[in-house]
């Protein structure tokens, strides 16, 4: 079973900066990848930013939501078993609950697909 830690959400005006971390513990041996998604106020949860294959060069992948593509930026360290989201130029639709997203594969070779509780994120005004 894999534990997520988030941490880093709160409060901040338009155009401010947040950063928000995610760590893992617990028996995993390979990630898969490693994202935030969030859940806008009413709204459905959606993903905010992956990465994919975090542990190689290639073929590792980043997505990121069009929405805040140039201004959020996710650092995926799998040795650490930590994953980052920066968080520039925040709007009020970035308001929400933000969770960290781990899947990879356990010791045992089971799959591994964990949830962090959420980290609420308000962008005022």
């Amino acid at each position: 079973q894999v534990q997520l830690v988030e941490s880093g959400g709160g409060w901040v005006q338009a155009g401010g900066t947040l950063t928000l971390s995610c760590v893992a513990s617990g028996n995993i041996d390979k990630y898969t990848s490693m994202g935030w998604y969030r859940r806008p106020p009413g709204k459905a949860r959606e993903a905010v930013a992956v990465v994919t294959n975090p542990e190689i060069a290639s073929p590792r992948t980043v997505d990121y939501a069009d929405s805040v593509k140039g201004r959020f930026t996710i650092s995926g360290d799998s040795a650490k078993d930590t994953v980052t989201l920066q968080m520039n130029t925040l709007t009020v639709e970035d308001t929400g609950i933000y969770y960290c997203n781990i899947q990879g594969t356990s010791t045992w070779g089971m799959h591994v697909d964990s949830w962090g509780a959420g980290t609420q994120v308000v962008v005022s005004p």
